[in-house]
C-alpha cells in the first residue's frame, strides 16, 4: 500500500498536462473547468497513403456487431507525448519525413486502416479497401436505421462541467488491492447467490478462474468510492458499473488473437448504493468478477442476436448519474508498440471525445512495472470529495520519476 500523500502531489490534471488538447467541446463550446493550453503551431498537414500496390481482393468490407452500435460516439481521441529528439539528431522536417514513411509502410501492411467509410444504397455502412473478415457470427444483415435522414448523434452532453485527473496506482498498491480482495472473498461475508453462482458454474466447465483479478479488484476500489463520493445518491438507488468485456478467447470456437477488428461487448454489474457501503472490496470486486467470468459463448451470442433483431446505436454516457464506465485497458502495449527512435513516450493522454460524469480510460503505467493509470472524468463537486477520501487515496500515489 502506498504511503497516503497529499492529493496535489499524487493527482495529475489531466487539462494541464495535455498542452496539445483544445479545451473545447465537440460542440465548439468552451469547456468549463478546464484551463487553456498553451498555443501550439501546425508544422504540415498531409494525406498518407499505403505504401505499395493495396488493391482491395474482397470488396468491400462490412462492418461488424462489435462496429456498427459506435456511431455514436466520438472518434477515439488517445495520444502519446514524447520528449524532444536530442539536438543534432533529428530535424522537424526530417522529424515529419521519417513518421510520413513509417506509416505509410505500417499502412501497405494494414490497408484497410487507409479505408473510408462509406453508407451503401441499403444503409449498410462499409469501410471501403482489402479482405479482412470481422464479423466473427457470420455475415450480418443488420442495417442502422435514421429516420429523417439524422444521422448519429452523441447520447450525453458535451457540455455539462467535468474535472480530470489522472490517477496512478503502484504495481505494489495493486498487488494489495488484488490480495484484499480475495481475502475478504474467501473469509468475509459473501451474497453467495448474487456473487458465487455465476463464477461456481463457469468453474464446472473449466472456463474461468475463481480468482478476482487484479484489474476487478481496482475497480472495485474506484466503484465504492466514487459511489461515496456521490452523495445525493439515495441509499436503495442502483449503481452501475459498465466495461468492455474481449470476446476473442470466449467464443467457441475462439476467435484467432490476431483478429483485426472489434470483438468487444459491453458488460454491467450493479449494486445498490448501500450494499456498496455495507460490504467491503471483496464483496464489490467479487459482483465484477463474476459479471466478466459469466459472460462466455452463449451469453456472447445472445447479446449479438438481441442487437441484430433491432439494431441501435450504443447509449454512451451516465444519465442517471450513477453509472461509472472503464475504457481502454491497461494491457494494452500503449508505451512498448511506439518506439519513433528517440525514446520512450513520456505520457499517454485523451483528448475531449466521450468525456462524461463517470467515465474513464485505464493505461498502463510509463515505467512499464506493472503499475496502472486512470484517467477519471467527473462531476467537479464528485471529484473534489474524492480527492479527500483518505480510504481510497491511500492506494494513489506518485509515478516513478
Amino acid at each position: 500500500m502506498a504511503p497516503p500523500i497529499s492529493a496535489d502531489a499524487c493527482l495529475v490534471e489531466a487539462a494541464s498536462a495535455v498542452a496539445a488538447s483544445p479545451a473545447i467541446a465537440p460542440n465548439g463550446m468552451v469547456r468549463k473547468d478546464v484551463r487553456a493550453p498553451a498555443a501550439i503551431s501546425v508544422v504540415s498537414k498531409q494525406t498518407v497513403r499505403p505504401a505499395g500496390a493495396s488493391a482491395p481482393v474482397g470488396g468491400d468490407l462490412r462492418l461488424s456487431v462489435s462496429d456498427m452500435p459506435m456511431p455514436s460516439c466520438h472518434y477515439i481521441q488517445k495520444g502519446l507525448f514524447f520528449p524532444p529528439p536530442p539536438p543534432g539528431v533529428l530535424t522537424t522536417a526530417s522529424l515529419v519525413s521519417s513518421l510520413v514513411t513509417a506509416l505509410s509502410r505500417a499502412l501497405g501492411i494494414f490497408p484497410t486502416l487507409a479505408g473510408r467509410l462509406v453508407t451503401l444504397h441499403d444503409d449498410s455502412i462499409v469501410i471501403r479497401e482489402p479482405d479482412f473478415r470481422r464479423n466473427f457470427f457470420g455475415d450480418s444483415t443488420a442495417v442502422l436505421r435514421f429516420p429523417g435522414g439524422v444521422g448519429p448523434a452523441v447520447t450525453f452532453d458535451a457540455e455539462a462541467p467535468l474535472r480530470e485527473r489522472i490517477l496512478h496506482f503502484s504495481a505494489a498498491a495493486i498487488r494489495e488491492l488484488k490480495a484484499t480482495a480475495n481475502h475478504s472473498k474467501r473469509t468475509g461475508h459473501q451474497d453467495a447467490e448474487a456473487n458465487g453462482k455465476l463464477v461456481h458454474d463457469s468453474r464446472l466447465h473449466g472456463r474461468c478462474s475463481s480468482e478476482i483479478s487484479s484489474f476487478q479488484s481496482l475497480c472495485a476500489h474506484i466503484w465504492r468510492a466514487v459511489t461515496r463520493a456521490r452523495r445525493l445518491l439515495a441509499d436503495d438507488k442502483t449503481t452501475t458499473f459498465r466495461m468492455a468485456v474481449n470476446c476473442r478467447h470466449r467464443l467457441r470456437p475462439a476467435i484467432s488473437p490476431l483478429y483485426f477488428g472489434n470483438a468487444i461487448q459491453s458488460v454491467a454489474t450493479t449494486a445498490t448504493v448501500a450494499e456498496l457501503a455495507s460490504n467491503d472490496l471483496g464483496w464489490a470486486a467479487a459482483r465484477l468478477h463474476a459479471t466478466v467470468t459469466s459472460h462466455e459463448d452463449g451469453a456472447i451470442r445472445c447479446a449479438a442476436a438481441e442487437w441484430e433483431a433491432a439494431p441501435r446505436c450504443f447509449p454512451l454516457g451516465n444519465p442517471d448519474g450513477a453509472a461509472l464506465t472503464m475504457g481502454s485497458s491497461p494491457r494494452f502495449p500503449m508505451y512498448d508498440g511506439n518506439d519513433f527512435g528517440w525514446g520512450r513516450a513520456l505520457a499517454v493522454r485523451s483528448d475531449r471525445a466521450n468525456k462524461f460524469d463517470g467515465k474513464m480510460s485505464a493505461f498502463p503505467g510509463q515505467a512499464g512495472d506493472g503499475s496502472v493509470d486512470v484517467e477519471v472524468c467527473l462531476a467537479p463537486d464528485t471529484m473534489a470529495r474524492l480527492l479527500l477520501d483518505e480510504e481510497f487515496l491511500q492506494y494513489v500515489s506518485s509515478p516513478a520519476p
